[in-house]
């Protein structure tokens, strides 16, 4: 097969990721060179488990300490700062960034995908602020004038090429760009398959228990025999790997991997299966809480345990799908529950994660027969919100949360899950 790129719409679209943000941030403050220091961001200076959120170019590539190590792994070097998140931080510094791409386009065309990464459509401003190249070197050295901080760019004619651009060239370029004339050479090689935005590890496992091991053998694999395995989503993935994605800014660049999730590495050693369950009621309760806000419910609800390195590691991700969609706390723990009670090995748990998917408009519930309490339950759990969203997310806690196995009242006091 061969695709006739005339037939699809060539914008001018940047993507723009802001290198190591939380360690530049931090480097920063202390006058520091964000490119040159070298710099940890952990969660917690007091342990020595916590883990790093980020670091600077130069400890990756001298030390090898990488987001996800651990504190304890960062060697005894004088040079080396240590710093403490700073989430608020972190979060005034990326406002600002954005107020700094208005002066470039208009609101309507700009996208946040997270806090220190960004999609620009700069269709129209030539005439203004010169090609897509100027463009790109002009906010490039604005931000670093202003802020101080390094950013890297990819530049494509819609939102997924710009973010391959973005994450396989640009990053190590400063700024680069990728057109539709680009994709034999430079995206269809790719191997392994979880290198390409958008393809995690489980679908790469089943994508290479199909045959298929690089992006081209994907973009020539029978478009019906995806369709068949993966839904709407199979479609998604053949034609990214023709460079093809239809996005308006704005909207999710994979449709069909649509999700609410939850996941968190407890502060402690949890061995006892009652505590356990506590974690995961609160867990529930924040996912179906996610899901609600949007006016969502889902009808897979998923459960990943991690087991303690002290034991070996390893744990399991299973998940479950029910009759009728749902946003109903009880309703999803029910069934958290049940893949617990099914899968779990007794060993120390130190993670878990819990994911709402295969998602709906809430509108679309069915009534249960068999249930007639169901709306009213789920009436409630949207009263629930609304007094959180007013007075504070503690302002309404389940009973669990005050034990000793709670983890929802710390939480609570942190932004983004970390210290502000």
């Amino acid at each position: 097969m061969q695709v006739d790129y005339s037939k699809f719409p060539k914008k001018t679209i940047l993507c723009i990721d802001m290198k190591s943000f939380y360690a530049s941030c931090s480097a920063v403050e202390m006058g520091l060179d964000p490119l040159t220091c070298y710099l940890a961001v952990v969660g917690d200076t007091e342990r020595q488990g916590s883990v790093v959120l980020a670091a600077s170019p130069a400890l990756k590539k001298e030390f090898g300490i990488r987001t996800g190590s651990r504190l304890f792994e960062i060697p005894n070097d004088n040079r080396i700062h240590i710093v403490n998140a700073r989430m608020s931080s972190y979060l005034k510094q990326s406002m600002e960034i954005t107020k700094l791409f208005h002066r470039y386009v208009p609101s309507e065309c700009i996208h946040t995908y997270s806090v220190d990464e960004s999609f620009l459509q700069i269709d129209g401003t030539e005439r203004l602020f010169g090609n897509r190249f100027e463009v790109a070197k002009m906010i490039q050295d604005e931000i670093s004038e202003t802020f101080g901080l390094p950013c890297a760019i990819g530049i494509g004619p819609n939102l997924l090429m710009a973010k391959l651009c973005l994450d396989l060239e640009a990053k190590k370029e400063g700024i680069a760009e990728w057109t539709y004339d680009d994709i034999p050479k430079k995206l269809w090689p790719l191997s392994p398959l979880s290198q390409m935005w958008g393809i995690g590890s489980r679908v790469e496992r089943t994508l290479n228990r199909m045959g298929i091991m690089s992006v081209k053998q994907l973009a020539h694999y029978p478009l019906h025999l995806l369709e068949e395995k993966f839904g709407v989503m199979g479609n998604q993935l053949y034609h990214h790997a023709w460079g093809i994605d239809l996005s308006e800014m704005g909207a999710p660049i994979m449709q069909g991997q649509i999700s609410f999730g939850k996941s968190q590495i407890l502060l402690r050693d949890y061995h006892d299966q009652k505590e356990i369950k506590h974690v995961i009621l609160e867990m529930s309760e924040e996912v179906a809480r996610r899901a609600r806000r949007a006016g969502k419910a889902g009808r897979t609800i998923s459960l990943g345990i991690g087991y303690s390195k002290e034991e070996g590691g390893g744990g399991f991700h299973r998940s479950r799908s029910i009759d009728s969609a749902t946003s109903i706390t009880l309703e999803v723990y029910e069934v958290c529950l049940q893949l617990f009670e099914a899968f779990y090995e007794r060993k120390t748990v130190r993670k878990i994660s819990i994911t709402l998917s295969n998602i709906c408009d809430d509108e679309e519930v069915q009534l249960d027969l068999f249930n007639t309490k169901r709306p009213k339950q789920r009436d409630l759990g949207y009263v629930m919100d609304s007094i959180r969203d007013k007075y504070g997310s503690s302002a309404l806690l389940r009973a669990v949360s005050y034990t000793k196995a709670g983890t929802a009242l710390h939480r609570s006091k942190l932004v983004g899950g970390h210290k502000a």
